[in-house]
């Protein structure tokens, strides 16, 4: 860094640029409510500093040097960018700016959180959003990595301090069947009859799957897995195409329960009762735009 460089600072340039607008220095004075001797002590201090009169005067009034002009210039083109400056940080601050880190289990990442980045979009139109989808176990791991900003999930873990978890959207998972299958117009089924079923499963990691699995611990069956698939999608056609019988997010059925094409069994204990919550590091300050949609998603109910 240059000895210039050392010395010039905004205030001096400030100054300067008001002498040079009014071309006089107790116009400027009466401007900045500074003493008009102070206002000649610094033009002086800045002159000194470039190395060359800024100024020359003529009777009363002032008149930019050829450097005067050339600093001149570069003032409206340093306090112009101090501006624009500004105003990027007070857009980041409100949220309006920057980028938007979200990961979602699979079955929020499909069906719930697009809803929500659609609305923010529209909201924050200059934000760049970036949407990870994986199972809840590599959610969790990119939070805590600090990889993503918010983690959309269905089941939380336990006991994790360093977690800040907020429910914000009702998540029932239902068991589904094909329109066919025997118990697909029978009312009141008791859980031990799904023993003599097969269920098809979520890879483990999965939130749903860790659901279900804990509310069968606690009824005191075992249930015969025939297959896990990596998706709430290749479920769905192997549920439809009698594959089994799945448990999902009520969610993720929309359209095909809608059509037809599967069935909610009205068994007892059934829908579960969960939500979806908003997760993020308790000793990280969440970027502004990470802010904005946390409070999107809480205020909205798409």
């Amino acid at each position: 860094m240059s000895r210039m460089e050392n010395k010039l600072n905004l205030h001096q340039l400030q100054i300067f640029r008001t002498v040079a607008k009014h071309s006089s220095f107790s116009r400027a004075a009466d401007e900045l409510i500074i003493s008009q001797p102070a206002i000649s002590i610094y033009v002086k201090q800045l002159e000194k500093t470039v190395g060359t009169p800024l100024f020359e005067k003529v009777g009363r009034q002032v008149f930019l040097t050829e450097a005067g002009h050339c600093l001149n210039d570069y003032c409206e083109r340093i306090f112009a960018l101090l501006r624009e400056t500004i105003q990027a940080m007070e857009a980041l601050k409100a949220g309006e700016n920057g980028t938007l880190r979200v990961a979602a289990d699979t079955t929020a990442g499909v069906y719930v959180v697009p809803g929500y980045l659609g609305l923010f979009r529209r909201t924050y139109p200059k934000v760049t959003i970036s949407l990870e989808v994986n199972n809840r176990s590599t959610v969790l791991k990119r939070l805590l990595l600090r990889e993503t900003d918010l983690a959309i999930i269905g089941q939380v873990p336990d006991n994790e301090a360093s977690l800040q978890v907020v429910p914000f959207l009702s998540n029932e998972l239902v068991i589904i069947a094909p329109p066919g299958h025997r118990l697909a117009t029978r009312k009141n089924i008791s859980v031990q009859e799904l023993t003599e079923e097969t269920f098809l499963m979520r890879e483990p990691g999965s939130g749903t799957r860790a659901t279900a699995e804990r509310f069968f611990t606690l009824q005191g069956i075992q249930i015969q897995v025939g297959m896990e698939l990596g998706s709430n999608s290749a479920i769905k056609q192997a549920v439809a195409n009698g594959l089994g019988i799945a448990i999902i997010s009520r969610q993720a059925i929309t359209l095909e329960h809608r059509c037809g094409s599967l069935v909610i069994l009205d068994v007892e204990g059934f829908p579960l009762h969960r939500y979806w919550h908003i997760v993020h590091l308790h000793n990280r300050a969440l970027p502004p735009p990470a802010v904005a949609f946390k409070k999107l998603m809480l205020e909205n109910d798409i």
